[in-house]
């Protein structure tokens, strides 16, 4: 019984390594964020949030201020849309499905200074 407990122990720990995988961040939007770091940091602090949207990997920037577009990227840096920001806070419209569309929401990054 002992061996059965400690294998169901074993196995659980392995299953921890498996959930802590690294995100790879295309390089051009990699390229992006150290630009930001280049920049006098935001208000709030810059972030880049990916997501699952139509089918890809997507990612969404962050503005450095109020009132201006929150921009989509595809992985080529393509911009996809605008879905949050500008005066309305409901960005350019490009992409109004992008709230109930989107999934997977992950933080890649957020400017620690």
């Amino acid at each position: 019984m002992k061996w059965i407990v400690g294998i169901l122990v074993l196995s659980l720990k392995m299953g921890d390594c498996n959930k802590e995988r690294t995100i790879r961040i295309p390089p051009c939007i990699q390229e992006k964020i150290e630009a930001i770091k280049q920049q006098p940091k935001y208000n709030p602090p810059a972030t880049v949030y990916r997501y699952l949207y139509m089918g890809k990997n997507v990612y969404l920037f962050s503005s450095d201020c109020c009132d201006q577009y929150n921009y989509l990227f595809d992985k080529d840096c393509n911009v996809i849309c605008a879905p949050s920001g500008g005066i309305t806070g409901r960005g350019d419209g490009r992409c109004s499905n992008f709230k109930q569309m989107a999934s997977e929401e992950t933080l890649i990054w957020k400017d620690p200074r």
